[in-house]
């Protein structure tokens, strides 16, 4: 007769994403993960493999929830400037409140460079999907006529999300909520001045 399962495989993987998050994937002991999962070894290894299959695990489910979480702040805002200035915003407190573990994501691509393919596509397709969306809501700013028509929408885009790693980055290096705020402040005027 087989053993049933008798964990939450989500809880589990959400407490190995939380591990993984906070002490990369070099400062993660299996000790840590077991313990943050709330799980004994054999069912770690069972459900998920090895530590390289959890931690690529973790960091897609981390990748989906951020995605989410900012899609989710688009609301119904008819300004798309006001848009932007919001994900500043909400990156800027963000940052400042998580300064200790940073992005994961970003933290994950830092750690593994091209070393790891999946964590580099992982990184890439988030950065395609949060710069379309950047570069829809400038495109719409400039129609209504909130910004330069012409503005290159696809290299402002790109610039709004490396200044939103930046804050993540700066905020792990101990940059202060003013400090970030400053930075967002400064990133909208140079949008707006283009």
């Amino acid at each position: 007769m087989a053993r049933t399962k008798e964990f939450d495989r989500d809880a589990a993987l959400a407490g190995a994403l939380d591990v993984f998050w906070t002490k990369g994937y070099e400062g993660a002991l299996t000790e840590d993960l077991l313990k943050g999962m709330k799980i004994g070894r054999q069912s770690m290894y069972d459900t998920f493999g090895d530590k390289q299959s959890l931690f690529l695990e973790s960091l897609r489910t981390y990748h989906k929830l951020d995605n989410r979480n900012f899609f989710d702040h688009l609301g119904d805002n008819p300004s798309p400037l006001e848009v932007l200035h919001g994900f500043l915003a909400i990156f800027t407190r963000r940052s400042a409140e998580e300064n200790a573990r940073g992005c994961m994501g970003i933290n994950a691509t830092t750690a593994f460079g091209h070393a790891q393919p999946e964590v580099t596509a992982l990184a890439r397709g988030t950065a395609t999907s949060v710069e379309t969306l950047l570069a829809g809501l400038i495109e719409a700013a400039k129609a209504r006529g909130d910004l330069s028509k012409t503005l290159n929408a696809t290299v402002a885009a790109s610039f709004l999300y490396a200044t939103l790693q930046g804050l993540t980055v700066r905020a792990q290096a101990g940059a202060d909520r003013d400090e970030l705020a400053g930075v967002a402040d400064f990133a909208m005027k140079a949008l707006s001045a283009m």
